[in-house]
């Protein structure tokens, strides 16, 4: 990229697609982050410009981790984060030192970052907190946290899973630091599934898959998120188990997460769930109301915001299942306080709340939506399905999307020709068939059950 304002173009593009995955609201996406504006990047530093404190302050407190996160997927490293208000006149293109400056509400300092100080521990974590502490310190001759089992052999892979938004993403982030801090010499990736299929995908267009295969396979740990996201995709898979055999019989440290059991995830190939019982898998549950309570505790407390003990039992009680809306819900209040010199209150915790849970909704179900999720599940694209193409894999992609556009979204046989540019008489047919199919093939029905599973969720 030749310049910052390419570099914050594909930030956007980032940002925006944790709208798809409801990690960020499309309308946060477009009053607090599409309207900053790029201005420069030194000494690891990005620097956007808003035009008013208010956008900045919202910008940092309630963004300010996932635009980060934007740059150090764009970047391949992180980046400290500073807005820069502008002046009433001025221009993107003044000094900085002519831009009024203010400080950021978070502080860069370790406590606010994803570290094993700041996690909560409680019983539905206890254990895999504790897996995490041998995994990130095996290297450390000082250390007295794995005295009884050997990391080296018992740990590795080390395997956590549970729901989305219990505090998976923190312990890996939690080793990533701890090891950084103890062995800077390391080598550590850290990536999520997506994102391995995503630079997989580009290595194989642009025919580079060699240095794919250096970044990954030189690692000495290697931390991926949401590893679900490669079943399904053999080619994906077959990358993924030639790296976890370079990595795991040189020695290096694998640690992987998953919204579920590896042995419940579908369509994941068996040579791969055999290298993950070579480990210990380990699984995060739901908080009890002792844990959300200190959760919000230690948020407020990160925030300089002084929560009642009734508001905190309010946002404990309310929220029971997520805690990313725990804190964002923290957050937000600071955010209200701050703007408005208000105190927080009882019915400002309850419309914030409130807020938290209808951003947070599943989101609809479009026709899109749809032709996009069956089209991944069998590696193709909507346009694929929208074809005259009568390949055979293309076929049953097609009949699938018109069973589930039946089956989800309640359409007719005419809307849905209309969605898929066919003669809506033979949608009739194509839907009996694959009816028929699902009875008959046990596999694709559980693929098509994954398909409507995943649209319900997100």
């Amino acid at each position: 990229m030749e310049s910052f304002n390419e570099v914050f173009a594909e930030v956007l593009k980032y940002c925006y697609s944790l709208t798809n995955e409801n990690k960020i609201s499309e309308q946060g996406y477009n009053m607090w982050i599409k309207v900053l504006e790029p201005y420069k990047l030194e000494n690891n530093t990005a620097y956007l410009l808003a035009d008013s404190d208010f956008v900045k302050n919202t910008a940092l407190t309630a963004y300010g981790a996932a635009i980060k996160e934007a740059f150090a997927y764009v970047l391949g490293f992180d980046v400290d984060l500073k807005i820069l208000v502008k002046s009433e006149g001025n221009s993107v293109e003044k000094d900085e030192a002519e831009i009024e400056v203010k400080t950021a509400d978070f502080s860069e300092d370790a406590k606010n970052s994803l570290t094993f100080d700041n996690f909560i521990k409680g019983k539905s974590n206890e254990l895999a907190y504790a897996f995490c502490i041998a995994v990130a310190n095996k290297y450390d001759k000082n250390s007295d946290n794995s005295k009884d089992i050997d990391p080296n052999k018992v740990f590795n892979p080390l395997i956590i899973y549970g729901d989305s938004g219990l505090g998976k993403t923190h312990l890996m982030k939690a080793i990533e630091h701890e090891v950084k801090k103890k062995n800077p010499e390391m080598k550590i990736i850290y990536t999520t599934g997506e994102s391995f299929i995503n630079e997989l995908v580009k290595a194989l267009e642009f025919k580079d898959t060699i240095r794919f295969h250096e970044k990954y396979r030189n690692a000495d740990f290697l931390l991926v998120d949401d590893i679900q996201t490669i079943a399904g995709k053999d080619r994906m898979q077959e990358e993924f188990f030639h790296t976890f055999n370079d990595l795991y019989n040189a020695g290096k440290q694998i640690v992987l997460t998953s919204d579920i059991a590896p042995s419940k995830i579908s369509k994941l190939q068996n040579r791969i769930l055999n290298r993950f019982s070579l480990g210990v898998q380990v699984d995060v549950t739901l908080p009890d109301f002792e844990t959300r309570m200190a959760i919000v505790k230690r948020k407020a407390e990160i925030l300089d915001l002084q929560l009642s003990d009734s508001i905190a039992r309010i946002i404990a009680e309310k929220i029971k299942t997520n805690i990313r809306q725990l804190e964002g819900t923290v957050n937000k209040i600071k955010a209200l306080t701050t703007y408005t010199n208000e105190n927080p209150s009882i019915s400002m915790a309850q419309r914030v709340i409130k807020e938290i849970i209808i951003e947070n909704h599943p989101a609809e179900i479009t026709v899109d939506r749809i032709l996009n999720e069956v089209a991944a599940a069998f590696d193709l694209t909507a346009d694929d399905i929208k074809s005259t193409h009568r390949h055979q894999n293309i076929s049953i992609a097609r009949k699938v999307s018109i069973y589930v556009l039946k089956e989800v979204k309640g359409m007719t046989y005419t809307e849905i020709g209309e969605a898929l540019n066919k003669n809506h008489s033979t949608m009739t047919i194509h839907y009996k068939e694959i009816e028929k199919t699902l009875k008959e093939n046990s596999q694709l029905k559980e693929t098509v059950d994954d398909i409507i599973k995943n649209l319900k969720e997100r």
